[in-house]
């Protein structure tokens, strides 16, 4: 090397990149202007020669060796910078040209970085991850990664043999690493390798990665997802419009794993998977499909509630792209789509979140709050604003990016209580010295009242299993902010309630009405879901008491005829069974049955329309524990009301008495009995004219047959009063 060189080179900032310590290597290679000139400088380990080739002019400029590792410079006459790449010929004989990374400026705003370290830069995912960006005339790729406590951040993957010696990132104030790379393109598999201040090195996936490897699940894969063009704006309509109304919402639960064969998963995407469930869902008039989480996940065992991708759909059914398509086929068939989503903890998969730069950074440190030993899991920091950023930015994408009606938090109690599946001694308590997760609190009022400020129109649901109070509502009235909440305890009731003999079901009666006490508590989602309704049909069905497909399915249908006349939203769950597409008599009326409940139900305003206020709900009788019947009223705002009646026995009831709320006539409109529903027939025919005879409390009754197991419906009418 030329003396004059030789003094012109920083040479401690060299051996920082030789020895992969450097965290600014901007400093040190690409072109610098300097008095003597423009020197270029790059590190190319295992190279013998390179040269600087001018684009415009295809001159070149052979470099000289400034260290045996692959430390390389040139200094070139002149004073303005001009574009070129590199001609590298290595040690193997291989001969490369690429162009300089390092002779790209950054391109991140530090206003963004600034907003992302207060916790409020909510698009962040469109600076974080993986971008493919024009900059200059070159196209590439921008990388950056969040790593506040590494040493050192280096891009790693196909394109340089996952060698971290080779592109280091910048630092950047706030704890942010970024480099562009041109020619890096979509498909391109990467990682960051980084090095902590011990001097260890480890990979990482990209957190904010869009898509993941087929062969590795926790290998990203650049991907430009905003480019497509939707076709749904009949749907987006609809939906903005019905804001402010209650409407009906039915809600059916999907797991596609479950739904595939093993054959079927290694060939279905999700534009393959979309018509069957599509025609499902609008044979049995459901409003809605709720997809068990399908943000990318490493263990099939957990069913996707392991989420090691917070921004990509899982790759085990396609690309993004496919899953754009399969949601707009949904919304062309008049059908929203909610997916569960994971906040509450993530797995310590060595690639992915867990102990990211080295220390704790997405998680507590403090095991006693960051670990749940129960699960093998850690804790998400919600006290900290950047990984609090990081999850509302993961909501938002999801909502916006591809069109999600709404998400449904999954396990929200272990967010809520510091104690949450914790023995004496392995938790600590909060400032005030409760059990409350205060942290916790705050970022899912924060998350909640975003979402809502941006996306009226989404439906935001918790899996609360606890006794929180005040989860759903407005967050400036001191609630969480969801719209509803999982009852589960209204399920596991209702559950208990029907695995009794109907002999012994008066003993337990209270199981039964007991939900009326707090239906108003919360906005509730009664939701059969796979964890307490079991994996299919049949799972439920053998719940049911009887020694006849024909009485278990007669029970089966006066569970379900209750919850859907009970105030609350509908769930209930696609299993294996429904795949199956069971062509038995029972199976095929019981398919009947349901579809015409969930038109029943969305064509009835009294159903749904006062869900949420008591004035939609009336008892008439909840004390006939010993025939195990009720008889309730449902109303709407127009004044137009619905008289219910239950029997939970398989005794039925002819010239049967009960109160009714005013005088006037009572047609039956549907009841569970019908013959091809897999009922005896046990109807109502004729109109049912009120008499001046007190029952139930009421001046006015009438005498009506009671199907056994069954429920029955009357459009109540009131009678003309003469002036």
């Amino acid at each position: 090397m030329t003396n004059k060189l030789y003094n012109l080179m920083d040479w401690p900032g060299i051996e920082g990149v030789v020895y992969s310590e450097e965290d600014r290597p901007d400093r040190i290679l690409g072109p610098r202007v300097i008095p003597e000139g423009i020197i270029i400088q790059c590190f190319v380990p295992g190279a013998s020669s390179v040269s600087v080739v001018k684009i415009s002019s295809k001159k070149e400029y052979p470099m000289e060796i400034a260290d045996e590792a692959g430390f390389f410079a040139v200094l070139i006459q002149g004073k303005k910078l001009f574009d070129y790449e590199y001609k590298i010929v290595m040690e193997n004989g291989e001969k490369i040209v690429r162009k300089d990374a390092y002779a790209f400026p950054v391109t991140i705003h530090e206003e963004e970085i600034k907003a992302f370290n207060a916790g409020v830069n909510y698009d962040i995912y469109k600076v974080l991850g993986a971008h493919v960006i024009e900059v200059g005339n070159a196209v590439g790729t921008r990388f950056a990664v969040w790593a506040p406590n590494a040493l050192r951040v280096s891009l790693v993957g196909d394109f340089n043999d996952w060698d971290g010696r080779i592109y280091p990132m910048i630092r950047r104030d706030g704890g942010v690493f970024e480099l562009f790379v041109p020619d890096i393109l979509d498909g391109e598999k990467y990682s960051f390798e980084i090095k902590n201040k011990a001097g260890i090195a480890f990979v990482k996936s990209d957190p904010y990665a869009f898509r993941y490897s087929e062969d590795n699940r926790l290998v990203p894969v650049v991907c430009n997802v905003s480019t497509y063009d939707w076709d749904d704006d009949e749907w987006l309509d609809k939906k903005w419009k019905n804001i402010e109304k209650n409407i009906p919402l039915s809600i059916l639960e999907v797991d596609i794993d479950a739904l595939l064969s093993a054959d079927d998963r290694k060939e279905y995407t999700y534009e393959d998977i979309a018509p069957e469930i599509v025609e499902y869902a609008k044979k049995m008039n459901y409003t809605h499909v709720e997809f068990l989480p399908l943000c990318e996940y490493t263990s099939d065992d957990w069913r996707g509630y392991l989420t090691t991708g917070y921004y990509a759909p899982t790759g085990r059914y396609g690309s993004p792209l496919q899953f754009k398509k399969m949601i707009e086929e949904f919304h062309k068939n008049d059908i929203g789509v909610i997916m569960d989503w994971v906040p509450s903890h993530f797995p310590k998969d060595a690639e992915g979140l867990a102990w990211y730069d080295g220390g704790c950074l997405y998680e507590y440190d403090d095991p006693r709050i960051g670990e749940h030993k129960e699960w093998n899991t850690l804790v998400f920091n919600y006290g900290r604003n950047e990984v609090k950023n990081f999850l509302i930015g993961s909501a938002l994408y999801f909502i916006e990016e591809y069109h999600l009606d709404g998400l449904r938090f999954d396990a929200v109690a272990s967010m809520l209580y510091r104690d949450y599946g914790r023995n004496p001694g392995e938790w600590t308590q909060n400032i005030y010295g409760g059990n409350e997760h205060l942290e916790a609190v705050e970022f899912i009022k924060h998350l909640n009242s975003i979402i809502k400020k941006r996306n009226l129109d989404a439906v935001i649901i918790a899996e609360e299993d606890g006794a929180w109070p005040r989860v759903t509502g407005d967050v400036d009235n001191d609630t969480l902010g969801f719209d509803y909440k999982w009852n589960l305890s209204y399920v596991r009731d209702i559950l208990n309630f029907m695995s009794f003999d109907p002999l012994y079901r008066k003993f337990h009666y209270n199981e039964l009405i007991f939900s009326m006490i707090y239906a108003y508590s919360e906005r509730f989602v009664l939701a059969f879901n796979h964890n307490e309704a079991g994996e299919d049909r049949d799972a439920l069905l053998n719940r049911m008491p009887g020694n006849t497909p024909e009485l278990k399915y007669a029970n089966l249908r006066a569970l379900f005829g209750y919850t859907f006349m009970h105030p609350g939203i509908k769930m209930a769950y696609m299993g294996r069974h429904e795949k199956a597409l069971d062509d038995s008599t029972e199976s095929v009326q019981f398919d009947r049955y349901i579809s015409e409940l969930n038109a029943f139900y969305r064509d009835n305003a009294p159903l749904y329309e006062l869900d949420n206020t008591a004035d939609g709900f009336e008892w008439i009788n909840n004390i006939s524990a010993n025939e195990v019947i009720c008889v309730f009223l449902r109303k709407s705002t127009k004044g137009e009301c619905l008289l219910v009646v239950t029997n939970f026995t398989p005794v039925a009831r002819a010239n049967y008495k009960i109160g009714v709320p005013f005088a006037g006539q009572y047609k039956e409109i549907f009841s569970s009995d019908r013959e091809e529903f897999g009922g005896n027939g046990y109807l109502n025919k004729r109109v049912k004219t009120s008499k001046k005879d007190e029952c139930d409390g009421r001046d006015d009754s009438i005498r009506i047959t009671v199907p056994p197991l069954g429920i029955t419906v009357f459009k109540c009418t009131k009678a003309e009063v003469d002036k």
